[in-house]
């Protein structure tokens, strides 16, 4: 990922940027050469990420085991109007942008099969989703057969992380002004991305860190 000094999202951005999204893109390479890529619920566990996905997938089968890896992370995005900065006032010298976060994972890949995997694997991603909600769904609640069905139609993907790289481009590289132009022209939009997009820019992130 490319990521200049001043757009590096440090550590609890990073980790909270992933909890908050819950979803990754899978990205591989099959044996031909052609990427193959699915979005997936994920758990950052450690140094590994757990994953699943559906058995009918093609993907996982294109998985050779301890294969190279990607995974996406994709946060709050939106377009940014040059029109947004006081400078263009001055001389005019502004162009469009794009302004998001994103974390990539770089890593290896292990396909899982195994009940038990599996069943251990969904029960954490459930714990973590229902534990805030008022009477939280368990696994155990469903019938045991059911789930035994259930858990066979999908498989299980574990990620060795070998790298995190978190990026956060909002307009860290502008001054003052004209990063308050931006905040106040997303909020002026009134989208659910812009106004996401605005409180994380708020406060102001300083370039270099």
């Amino acid at each position: 990922m490319y990521v200049p000094h001043f757009n590096t999202m440090e550590e609890p951005g990073v980790r909270g940027l992933v909890a908050a999204t819950g979803s990754a893109e899978l990205i591989t390479v099959d044996a031909d050469g052609y990427p193959q890529s699915t979005l997936l619920p994920v758990i950052w566990d450690d140094d590994r990420l757990i994953l699943h996905m559906a058995r009918a997938n093609p993907h996982w089968k294109a998985i050779d085991p301890g294969a190279k890896a990607l995974a996406v992370v994709t946060g709050p995005q939106a377009y940014v109007s040059p029109a947004w900065y006081p400078s263009k006032d001055e001389h005019g010298r502004v162009v469009p942008t794009w302004n998001y976060t994103a974390v990539h994972f770089t890593g290896r890949v292990e396909v899982h099969q195994d009940a038990d995997w599996l069943l251990d694997a969904v029960t954490h991603l459930t714990t973590l989703h229902e534990q805030r909600r008022d009477g939280p769904w368990s696994v155990a609640d469903a019938p045991e057969r059911y789930i035994e069905k259930q858990l066979g139609a999908i498989v299980g993907v574990e990620f060795a992380i070998e790298k995190v790289e978190g990026k956060a481009k909002l307009s860290q590289n502008r001054s003052n002004e004209d990063h308050g132009g931006v905040v106040n022209g997303l909020r002026r939009e009134g989208g659910r991305r812009e106004q996401e997009v605005a409180d994380l820019m708020e406060p102001r992130r300083p370039a270099g860190g």
